[in-house]
């Protein structure tokens, strides 16, 4: 049986690096966060995610803990947890789950390492908006677009461990941008954070303004601009077009909807209820139910503590 105790738990993307300490039932002690250093080399990386952690496991009192669980941005070679994540090209292949092993692993604790999205998708199935459902798919909308399934009550991992990456489904195969996967039309091309940022400022929104963000767009668009409340429609759209998809094939329960732009509340999740209910023609996919993320920006860290907390439902890697 596996140590009873806190966990130390670790969330990366390409905004931001998030740490804290998780206690069995899932709630978090302390946490933090610090930016993702943009253009950073792989041993900045680290360094700046080791300062992270050691500081709160400090504020936290240094406690003896019974795991590490960590989430990153994909793609990755799971369950070996060499990480090499799109929006951080710092990190190719580079070995996150032995290296946290070695420094923050000490007295045989397990340590394991999933998706980031995967992660966010455990925590609220865990604590969150699916808790007691059996089907569920979480979806991460910030720098990237991720996602994670669970069916029958357990985390599907899939063949490698990405079973649940609705960011590369195709919701626009003709007309859609091209996506740093290096395919077309994907959710991800057009619903990620700086993508819809990007589109908006090709139809006049902050024309020739260098850096912005797609929070800025969705604060924009709650002041009335129009062309940032159409990019908000227009990534809501292809979510809905993709969640639609994903209920047929799946029977979802519950979708649930984080990061960064989730925030932007009904201008993204109006049009994307509109296309569901356009595109989900099947009994059974009008059952399905969309919510924001109950747990927001601390989902993917919960998942994290449950990937050790939990393991016998959401950890199938040893």
């Amino acid at each position: 049986m596996a140590k009873r105790g806190p966990v130390l738990v670790v969330d990366i993307g390409g905004t931001k690096m998030a740490g804290g300490v998780c206690d069995p039932d899932g709630t978090l002690l302390t946490w933090e966060s610090v930016p993702t250093p943009a253009g950073a080399d792989a041993q900045v990386l680290w360094e700046t995610l080791e300062s992270l952690l050691a500081a709160v496991l400090h504020r936290a009192g240094g406690p003896d803990l019974a795991g590490v669980g960590s989430g990153c941005g994909g793609p990755m070679r799971w369950p070996d947890g060499l990480v090499s994540p799109l929006n951080i090209p710092g990190w190719r292949d580079f070995p996150l789950r032995p290296a946290l092993a070695e420094r923050f692993g000490r007295d045989g604790v397990p340590v394991r390492l999933h998706n980031d999205a995967i992660c966010m998708t455990v925590g609220e199935h865990w604590r969150g908006a699916g808790r007691g459902t059996t089907s569920m798919l979480g979806m991460v909308v910030s720098t990237g677009v991720g996602g994670g399934l669970v069916a029958d009550g357990r985390l599907v991992n899939g063949a490698s461990g990405n079973a649940g990456h609705i960011g590369h489904v195709i919701v626009d195969a003709e007309n859609g941008p091209l996506c740093t996967c290096g395919g077309r039309g994907c959710l991800e091309a057009i619903a990620r954070g700086p993508g819809l940022a990007a589109w908006a400022q090709s139809q006049g929104w902050r024309a020739g303004e260098a850096d912005v963000t797609g929070k800025e767009l969705a604060e924009d668009a709650a002041l009335g601009h129009p062309v940032a409340q159409a990019a908000l429609g227009r990534a809501g759209r292809a979510l809905g077009i993709a969640i639609a998809s994903a209920t047929s094939l799946c029977d979802l329960e519950v979708v649930a909807v984080g990061g960064g732009l989730s925030q932007a509340g009904e201008l993204l999740f109006t049009p994307l209820r509109a296309a569901l209910a356009e595109y989900a023609r099947l009994e059974f996919t009008h059952k399905v139910r969309v919510a924001p993320a109950v747990l927001g920006q601390t989902a993917g860290l919960v998942g994290a503590g449950a990937l050790v907390l939990r393991g016998e439902r959401y950890w199938a890697g040893d």
